[in-house]
């Protein structure tokens, strides 16, 4: 029995809809398995409480959540229930033989992205300006964030030019779309021609700024080429769902290090890009593919050479 405690709601949120896709498809391939989804709101004061109330019914052999705040509830509320075993993807924590963490190596793609917004500043492309400047905008800071992801970023646009710089803005919550526009415009007017962003709905606004003044998207996790049809010029990948379902099938088989923190990326499968999608190529001149296919190719041999920031 599996309980999917979503830190947040699913709607707007593709990485806790994944989470929830991946566990309901393992339970219909395995009549031994059942799940019960539970969305736990925005409100994080209340989410230790809630999920205190849920392992309190004994009903579930295991939580499943993605959240790098999660580990720390987890382990208050282990302690009240001992027997209680949880699994976190998206978050890194070790030595609670309750608790076992998937850390996605968000600064490999922070890096990929950071180097392909590069590319596309320092381009002849229509919207690429001289200033060599591009932006971040996040809907709140914590560690995986400032650690990784906005360093990351920083780094591989400066392996195509050390001259670019970043401009990085926090809109305060994960909804607030006019305030991710008010972000966006004035980043833009500031130079910025290429953005990336970790703002849930509030990306929303960001969008709708690129295409009425022009500006290039990375974005991480999830397909939004659509988002912005012409201007978001990359899409990363998170493989959530896939995760999800590996980890249940090593649940199932008893095999589950509890105690234990991986960090997965490209190379375990768990982190790439999508080059499947035609608006890749349709909004990417030759030049700037090949030259960005070259880098992931090394990154994905380990001939690019980095060091992961701790957290």
């Amino acid at each position: 029995s599996v309980l999917v405690f979503i830190t947040g709601v699913m709607a707007g949120s593709p990485p806790y809809t994944a989470l929830a896709e991946g566990a309901l498809a393992f339970s219909d391939m395995h009549d031994s398995v059942t799940v019960k989804i539970y969305e736990a709101g925005f409100n994080q004061a209340e989410w230790e409480q809630q999920l205190t109330s849920l392992v309190a019914t004994g009903q579930y052999d295991v939580v499943l959540g993605s959240n790098p705040s999660l580990p720390e509830i987890c382990e208050r509320v282990g302690v009240r229930f001992p027997t209680q075993r949880f699994i976190i993807t998206d978050a890194f924590y070790e030595g609670n033989d309750q608790i076992r963490t998937y850390l996605y190596n968000q600064y490999e793609q922070s890096l990929f992205l950071g180097y392909l917004a590069g590319l596309v500043t320092t381009s002849g492309l229509p919207h690429a300006n001289p200033a060599k400047r591009i932006g971040f905008i996040a809907a709140q800071e914590y560690p995986l964030l400032n650690r990784h992801m906005v360093p990351g970023f920083l780094a591989g646009a400066r392996m195509v030019d050390p001259a670019i710089e970043l401009d990085f803005r926090v809109i305060g919550n994960w909804f607030d779309a006019n305030k991710a526009a008010d972000l966006a415009s004035s980043m833009r007017s500031g130079g910025v021609d290429v953005f990336a962003a970790i703002a849930g709905g509030a990306s929303q606004g960001l969008f709708k700024v690129a295409q009425q003044k022009g500006a290039y998207i990375v974005f991480h996790n999830t397909n939004e080429y659509q988002a912005a049809p012409g201007f978001v010029v990359g899409s990363g990948s998170m493989e959530q769902k896939k995760l999800v379902m590996n980890i249940l099938d090593d649940v199932v088989a008893g095999t589950v290090a509890y105690g234990k923190a991986s960090i997965v990326g490209l190379q375990e499968g768990y982190v790439g890009f999508h080059f499947d999608d035609p608006a890749y190529e349709q909004n990417l001149p030759q030049d700037i593919r090949d030259r960005f296919e070259v880098f992931m190719d090394q990154l994905q041999r380990n001939a690019i050479s980095y060091t992961l920031p701790p957290l």
